[in-house]
């Protein structure tokens, strides 16, 4: 085991650790943005979470949850031709800039149905997140290796939600 960690291809470093942050980023998205809808566009108190205001909120990020599940599901069906003519690196990071984009711009977005807009970011980011860091590693690990390494490079996403099931205090 030693041995294989001594070896691992820098590409697989640099991707582990770009993927435990987007993975991390997107629990905290999963997690806060309720709250965080109620308060900035249902105008709630932090922490309100029996107001019908807030159970609004709730229901509308089931919405856009959705709507970002279906940008996603788009955008995959053109990431293969974006990554060929742009390199997947490039896609990769370009389409992790839009995801980020999306998310912070729900922070100045005051109204429920502008929160799709910010959803298209966020869905494209999801697309390439499940895909590209794949796609990359593939390239980049040897062959005779390449299960083993995939399956340590999956710890870069079990790590960060084991610990957000021990931030909410189920661990």
């Amino acid at each position: 085991m030693l041995n294989l960690v001594k070896d691992i291809p820098v590409t697989m470093w640099l991707l582990a650790i770009v993927q435990f942050f987007s993975w991390f980023a997107l629990f905290l998205m999963w997690v806060y943005t309720t709250s965080g809808i109620a308060q900035n566009v249902w105008h709630t108190a932090p922490g309100d979470s029996t107001s019908a205001a807030f159970n609004e909120a709730g229901n509308w990020v089931g919405v856009i949850f959705a709507v970002y599940s279906v940008f996603a599901a788009l955008y995959s069906a053109v990431l293969g031709k974006i990554a060929d003519n742009l390199g997947r690196k490039t896609t990769y990071m370009l389409s992790l800039l839009l995801g980020g984009a999306g998310l912070l711009s729900m922070v100045f977005v005051h109204n429920q149905y502008g929160l799709i807009a910010s959803m298209l970011g966020v869905g494209i980011a999801w697309a390439a997140i499940l895909a590209m860091p794949y796609a990359i590693l593939s390239a980049a690990l040897p062959a005779s290796k390449m299960g083993v390494y995939m399956g340590l490079f999956n710890a870069t996403i079990t790590i960060p939600k084991s610990r957000r099931a021990c931030w909410a205090g189920s661990c």
